[in-house]
């Protein structure tokens, strides 16, 4: 990502923009008690969750959405760190969602809960928890760019969690826009059952509205972002016409019974026409798409009528299912109001001012405040604070939340993102969220000497916030870890560490755990004698060392016979082995995969230890390994690269120089995968490095997969840095 350059001025306005959202922030605590707020019944609610490429429009679609149902009073812009989800310093600075943004409007007597993600595959961390909650995938593609890696992202996320999908192609309002062409590449990539249900009037900086394809009337958007007649042009009237007999015959084949109704009499009611486009959507069979322009809420008018009409309530859904604690039975759980009380919740936010916001959807029964509860996933007991329904850093205190809702509650004791609150005397747990493999690592210590207690407490509270960061001390290459998603999570995660908890960090490549390992074999005999004028110490052993199969681990065998070594000193013995494995003999990493045989050795009657035999084990090893041929070993990663065609050249060719093995290749939709295993040290910083190589447009997969030789050239390196090492450390 290239860094931005700012003019002063703007970069006064935009540190006083986020001075004056941390203190809106820093009052969520005063949200106003809206006695009146109308509760909904699961089937007038809606769960959406906004995925897409990152700048494809999810943000100003959801902008849009709070000003045509009147949560707002304009629409906020990206650019000037304006808009309702994106409200934390770290998006404002950057210009993009970096958490989730949970937000509400009411349309046609329907809640429509709005969760809008981040485009970045560093955060799809908070993809898991949406998808979970969520009812319906928006899968917001940019008119002007097409389908883009997050687009397939998104499709795989949403097909993983089994959720229903729509597509939003935003940006209908920019230059050089062919909806048209972007319909057609989303039905060659989705297949046909991808159908407009709205199409622009004009295109490009000369839209005038959308019109629908069920109705074949146009529509314009007032200054207020209502809804305004427009008059349909001749020759869009025959494309709306042609693409609704496809959307018919779609909602047709959807249910048996329209499908006999549609072969009698050629068409379908506008009742039937709605009833099979919302079985077609709940079953995954249709993939609505829609035209909007987030900026002017061109459209957004007609998708809410699209999401009244046609997205799967709560009710409808009935995908929850769990488990009675200490049973493995499967429960299904339906949204009732009156059911036991269930919730899941999918995301935390801790703020210093605050505390934890704990953001959860009810899942059964009904959310009231002061009411005692049980968290089953950690066997605790919570009370429900203060509920809140959100858009953004805007809260408004409600009395209760019923099945199906989404809000949140403050200061719960023990209870963090995944976790699930239910009744105490019919228990349920859901299972608990799984994120993604981490493709980053990095290792960090404190600016100040006196902060590492500081940044474990901040670490642990931002971990809370972001499950998808792992965090550990290595005890083997001796540092703090931060694994992440990609560069850009980690810089967030710093600049939070910093601005929440006042620490600073730095941070450097780590370690790599190499090991090391003989191919050869050895015979050695060692003599450990020193006398110093009381009682000296003494012991001999004699060993051999040979090599195990990659993965062995350590063999230790006694082989001594007629006691020339007594019992009791062939465990030191042992022991002096083990660890020397741990120290290493040629670079200082881990030993493995050896068998050690104690075959001889003598003992002295007043001067032989545990001690001395311990140190006669420990030297005749450090012999026997470099006397057998020692060698490297690095650990290697199996590794995924989804990149568009056009780039696979420059990727296969960096694979290769990060001395990569090209596995394999195989299409993936409009893109390709590239399947390679490259050593663990040849992936430092590789997410940023690849975004750089493909614009944005490519991500990977990595995972462990084994240890094998480090090339003689590179491994006379590390040897030599080791030692260099050592030197400085005793100098």
């Amino acid at each position: 990502m290239r860094p931005r350059h700012t003019s002063p001025l703007r970069f006064r306005l935009t540190q006083a923009l986020i001075a004056a959202k941390i203190a809106v922030f820093g009052n969520l605590s005063l949200g106003s008690n809206l006695k009146g707020v109308k509760n909904f019944t699961p089937n007038q609610i809606r769960n959406v969750a906004l995925f897409g490429h990152q700048g494809a429009g999810k943000t100003m679609l959801a902008e849009s959405i709070l000003y045509v149902t009147g949560e707002t009073t304009r629409i906020g812009s990206v650019e000037e760190g304006s808009t309702a989800s994106d409200y934390s310093p770290e998006e404002i600075e950057r210009n993009n969602s970096i958490q989730t943004g949970v937000l509400h409007g009411v349309w046609r007597d329907t809640k429509i809960n709005v969760l809008d993600l981040p485009g970045f595959a560093d955060f799809s961390g908070e993809w898991a928890g949406a998808a979970t909650v969520a009812d319906m995938a928006l899968i917001v593609v940019s008119a002007q760019s097409g389908i883009e890696v997050g687009t397939e992202q998104a499709w795989s996320q949403a097909v993983v969690s089994d959720l229903p999908r729509m597509f939003v192609l935003s940006k209908i309002d920019r230059e050089n826009v062919d909806f048209a062409a972007v319909v057609a590449a989303l039905q060659a990539r989705f297949g046909p059952r991808a159908v407009p249900l709205t199409w622009p009037v004009s295109e490009g900086v000369t839209v005038k509205g959308v019109a629908s394809v069920l109705t074949g009337e146009g529509q314009a958007v007032d200054d207020k972002g209502q809804p305004q007649k427009l008059e349909v042009p001749a020759d869009l009237a025959a494309t709306l016409a042609e693409w609704k007999g496809k959307v018919v015959e779609a909602a047709a084949e959807a249910d048996d019974s329209l499908l006999e109704k549609f072969f009698e009499a050629g068409d379908l009611s506008p009742d039937e026409l709605r009833q099979g486009l919302h079985t077609g959507i709940l079953k995954g069979e249709i993939y609505p798409i829609l035209a909007c322009a987030g900026p002017s809420a061109v459209g957004t008018p007609l998708l809410l009528d699209a999401l009244v009409d046609f997205a799967p309530s709560p009710e409808a859904r009935e995908n929850w299912q769990g488990t009675h604690p200490g049973t493995e039975d499967q429960v299904r759980v339906k949204a009732d109001p009156a059911g036991s009380f269930a919730a899941y919740v999918f995301k935390t936010v801790s703020e210093p001012h605050v505390g934890e916001l704990s953001i959860f959807r009810v899942v059964s029964g009904k959310a009231h405040s002061g009411v005692d509860v049980s968290n089953t996933t950690r066997d605790a007991h919570e009370r429900l604070g203060q509920l809140s329904i959100l858009n953004g850093h805007n809260r408004k205190d409600v009395q209760e939340l019923g099945a199906g809702d989404i809000g949140a509650t403050v200061k719960l004791k023990h209870t963090h993102t995944g976790d699930t609150l239910s009744n105490g005397k019919d228990a349920i747990l859901f299972p608990t969220l799984i994120f993604p493999e981490p493709v980053m690592r990095q290792a960090i210590t404190p600016n100040s000497k006196g902060d590492d207690e500081k940044m474990g407490t901040g670490l642990s509270r931002l971990r809370e916030e972001d499950p998808s960061f792992r965090l550990e001390v290595d005890p083997e290459i001796k540092q703090t870890l931060i694994y992440g998603q990609g560069e850009m999570q980690l810089d967030v995660l710093v600049a939070k560490l910093k601005r929440k908890f006042g620490v600073e960090i730095n941070r450097v490549q780590p370690r790599i755990p190499y090991r090391e390992t003989i191919r050869g074999k050895s015979d050695i005999h060692y003599r450990h004698k020193k006398q110093t004028g009381g009682r000296g110490q003494f012991g001999e052993v004699y060993i051999k060392v040979s090599p195990l199969a990659r993965g062995g681990g350590f063999e230790f065998v006694d082989a001594i016979v007629g006691g020339v070594i007594p019992n009791k000193f062939i465990p030191s013995v042992e022991k002096g082995i083990v660890e020397t494995m741990l120290q290493g003999a040629l670079a200082g990493f881990h030993i493995v995969d050896i068998k050690v045989e104690l075959y001889d050795g003598k003992y002295h009657n007043v001067d032989s230890s545990d001690m001395a035999f311990k140190i006669a084990g420990s030297m005749a090893f450090r012999d026997g390994i470099r006397q057998a041929n020692p060698i490297l070993l690095e650990p290697i990663y199996h590794v995924e690269v989804v990149v568009p065609e056009e780039f696979m050249g420059d990727v296969t060719g960096d694979l290769s120089s990060r001395r990569g093995k090209i596995q394999g290749m195989e299409p993936e939709g409009p893109f390709q995968k590239v399947k390679a295993q490259i050593p663990l040290a040849e992936l430092y910083k590789y997410s940023s490095d690849l975004r750089s190589m493909t614009q944005g447009r490519g991500h990977h997969t990595r995972s462990y997969s084994h240890y094998e030789e480090v090339p003689r050239e590179i491994a006379a390196k590390i040897v030599e840095e080791a030692e260099k090492a050592k030197a400085e450390a005793r100098s």
